[in-house]
């Protein structure tokens, strides 16, 4: 629905405030939330006698994802994306979130470093937002960056809720200095939706470096999977797609993203799926990654195609020097025939839009780490390995942390690790299965500190991708205090126990 193709100079020049929201709807019209009004009372819940900064609506909408071709889904104002949020850094913000569904909600302030009361995790103590009911709350948006927010809610088998929905929405922390060396940006947030249930079936891994296994951890997974396929199990259900978007439009059926020749545009791109990981190319042209997650890159190098996992964020720019009418589009070849793309269009041009395959590219973080580096050493190293029990529950594959499965009831669960205020810790994350995990640490930051033993250093991210059979490190400081959820963000895996918490002590 939404192309977000407002500049950051033009935003600017309009509202005469750093920390707008602002969006481009499908009919071109450029629409606000409130503007920030004096900061809030000092706390978490805001005086309510105040207007809020900025209100949301979950409610269930029709979304036209191409020309008489509409789909329900529980959104963020009526629409998908949900509102483009720009908050300030270091300003406080409240918000009224008003759930007209008939669900509890959670709503998770993805990437920001935030108490637990506000941080959107029921597993944290997050009280809900109550079906039919409203609450407000406030922080101070931090760290500045492309953050974004969504439902924390689990779905299990139920294929319209948690983000299988349309609960994704783009937010934007503008730094205190912003050196601009770009003409304009552009936000694309890229969703499928009509979730389907099937058996089984990899995807394809060979995209990620290091692509070489560690032995011993593909020993293991594969030896239980055949274990348990040999008892008759079957492979464990795994979700496909019917439609994929950009912007809430298949491919075709959204306005073009328009540009003209020797612009420099910043594309800010969003993985918004409940499941999938993403491609990106755009023909005849290349990516300068200046940030991964929101935080700028030691290296910008240039790339010919982008990967997102599941709730990654990248900020890219492209120097429009290739004139023509094109596809910017995954790399499979299905999804993006079924509207995983936009089209690019340069100024004067109205010719059909083409696609032309990049060649074949792998994806490394550590290209955009600093050269020569390492991180400090660690006051302690955690270590953590996941296993994947093939159709364990009720045909859905269970996973673990370590050999622990999160509960899916309701009850209270104690965390699993714990940590000391100001310390420096490494995780060594082991992955005992085949699958790519997407991880997310809530209310912190992490460093990559190494990639299949390989040292790396001056990546900051809240998301990172492991491959199968693989190992990585990342270090983060417990310099936020509260209950800290730790999980794989792909929704079937953390909905089937690929959870646990992280106390302070």
């Amino acid at each position: 629905m939404s192309n977000f193709l407002e500049s950051r100079r033009r935003f600017l020049e309009a509202t005469g405030l750093a920390a707008g929201a602002a969006l481009v709807s499908a009919r071109g019209l450029l629409s606000q939330a409130a503007m920030p009004a004096a900061p809030s009372e000092t706390g978490r819940e805001a005086n309510e006698s105040v207007s809020a900064d900025y209100t949301l609506h979950i409610k269930t909408s029709p979304i036209e994802i191409a020309p008489n071709r509409i789909i329900s889904a529980t959104t963020y104002n009526g629409q998908f994306p949900g509102p483009l949020l720009r908050f300030k850094e270091g300003r406080q913000v409240t918000i009224d979130i008003h759930n007209e569904t008939d669900t509890p909600e959670q709503l998770h302030w993805h990437g920001q470093k935030i108490p637990t009361d506000v941080d959107g995790a029921a597993e944290e103590g997050t009280p809900f937002i109550p079906a039919q009911g409203k609450r407000r709350i406030a922080f101070t948006p931090n760290p500045s960056g492309f953050r974004f927010y969504h439902t924390h809610n689990r779905a299990g088998a139920n294929l319209s809720a948690g983000q299988y929905s349309g609960q994704v929405g783009p937010v934007y922390i503008e730094p205190n200095h912003e050196p601009g060396r770009y003409d304009r940006e552009v936000f694309l947030v890229l969703k499928e939706f009509e979730p389907t249930f099937s058996r089984g079936g990899d995807m394809a891994m060979d995209f990620l470096l290091p692509a070489a296994p560690v032995k011993a951890l593909e020993e293991e997974g594969e030896s239980a999977m055949k274990a348990s396929l040999a008892k008759g199990m079957p492979h464990g259900y795994e979700v496909g797609y019917r439609s994929f978007t950009i912007n809430g439009r298949m491919l075709g059926h959204g306005e073009p993203v328009r540009v003209k020749q020797g612009e420099r545009v910043l594309f800010h791109i969003l993985n918004g799926s409940a499941t999938e990981i993403r491609s990106l190319a755009l023909p005849g042209h290349s990516f300068q990654v200046v940030a991964l997650g929101g935080n700028p890159v030691p290296n910008p190098v240039q790339v010919p195609v982008l990967w997102l996992g599941t709730a990654e964020r990248i900020s890219a720019i492209v120097e429009m020097n290739h004139p023509g009418v094109w596809i910017m589009g995954d790399l499979a070849d299905d999804d993006r025939r079924h509207g995983m793309g936009i089209v690019v269009e340069y100024a004067g041009r109205k010719e059909k839009a083409v696609w032309i395959a990049p060649p074949p590219y792998r994806w490394s973080y550590a290209r955009f780490a600093k050269a020569g580096a390492a991180a400090p050493a660690p006051d302690e190293t955690i270590e953590m390995t996941f296993r994947k029990e093939n159709a364990a529950e009720d045909g859905f594959n269970r996973w673990t942390i370590n050999g622990v499965a999160f509960p899916m009831s309701d009850d209270v669960v104690p965390a699993s690790f714990h940590v000391k205020q100001g310390k420096r810790y490494r995780l060594r994350m082991c992955n005992a299965s085949d699958d790519i995990h997407p991880i997310h640490l809530h209310r912190h930051s992490f460093e990559l500190t190494s990639l299949a033993g390989r040292p790396v250093a001056g990546i900051w991210k809240d998301v990172v991708m492991l491959g199968g059979y693989q190992e990585a490190e990342v270090d983060f400081v417990a310099d936020n205090p509260g209950l800290t959820l730790f999980h794989c963000h792909q929704q079937l895996h953390m909905d089937y126990g690929f959870m646990t918490l992280f106390d302070y002590v």
